[in-house]
Parts: C-alpha cells; structure tokens; sequence
C-alpha cells in the first residue's frame, strides 16, 4: 500500500524514514525532504506578514481511502511517545513500530 514512510518532528525534520528498496529510493527522500520544505516556506511567510489562513492549506496529502492505514501509523506513533524511555526529539529506533512499518509496505508487493 505504501512505498515510502515518513514521521516528521514538529520542529520539521524527519524523525523516521522508510521506503520499500527500488531504483527510485532516492527520489522518494528527496521528495520528503523537499516537502519539509515546502511546510517550512508557509510557516516562514505566516510570520513575515498577515496570510490568509487558507493559504497555509496543503491539500489532502493522502487518498481518504487509505485513512485506516493512517490511523494503524498514528496508533503505533502514539505507542512509541507514550513510552518512558523515548525521548521526543530522537530519532525513531523501534522495532515495534519496524514491523508495523514493514508489514505497511508488504502489502504493496
């Protein structure tokens, strides 16, 4: 379902990145990288000077049908903060929230 997997950091870098190995998995954290970007371009311009609050909408960034993917991520996110021993802030290093990843991206295939 997925081909590439991305949790940012509220202060816009990623904390988590996986893509499913292809020829294109450079292109794939290129395109996350350049997203962040993007983001950081509207929140920039929202200092500078009064913008109209619609503009600061991205767009739906994901099909509605997949929302109960997004949900079983978010779930697992919410597990990884939620644990005492994680650090906000730090990279993601678990293995829980791996196979979760994992077993997103094998349905792809």
């Amino acid at each position: 379902m997925a081909v590439c997997i991305a949790v940012i950091a509220k202060e816009n870098y990623p904390l988590y990145i996986r893509s499913v190995p292809t020829e294109n998995e450079l292109k794939f954290h290129y395109t996350v990288h350049t997203s962040l970007d993007v983001v950081d371009e509207k929140i920039s311009a929202m200092g500078k000077a009064l913008v109209d609050q619609r503009e600061l909408y991205l767009g739906l960034l994901y099909p509605t049908e997949d929302y109960k993917m997004f949900r079983k991520l978010h779930s697992s996110y919410t597990d990884i903060m939620c644990n005492p021993f994680y650090n906000p802030g730090d990279r993601i290093h678990s293995r829980a929230f791996d196979t979760m990843v994992n077993s997103m991206m094998m349905q792809v295939c």
